[in-house]
């Protein structure tokens, strides 16, 4: 008579060459900021922006920049060239 212990075991070695004998697929991906949301950092500086500026910052085109162009220019409040498509002038 087989014990359950031997039962046990062989199950687990069926399982175990079952598991690894199984086909994976993978799609791998650059992250070029290290796992970071590009967009999310872009959107987050476009508030910050808009809190410095108030209504002289667009904030509404800086998102919509860094959604349409996926975060490549991440705009930098203290940079007046990064942020100069989104200024305008009050009278």
């Amino acid at each position: 008579m087989v014990s359950g212990k031997t039962v046990f075991l062989g199950v687990c070695l069926l399982v175990f060459v079952v598991a690894n004998n199984a086909p994976v697929k993978a799609s791998p991906q650059i992250e070029l900021m290290g796992g970071y949301d590009i967009i999310g950092i872009c959107i987050t500086n476009c508030a910050q922006c808009k809190k410095m500026y108030g209504a002289f910052f667009e904030g509404h085109l800086c998102a919509e920049a860094c959604v349409q162009f996926k975060g490549k220019t991440i705009p930098d409040c203290e940079d007046l060239s990064s942020i100069a498509p989104f200024l305008n002038k009050m009278n």
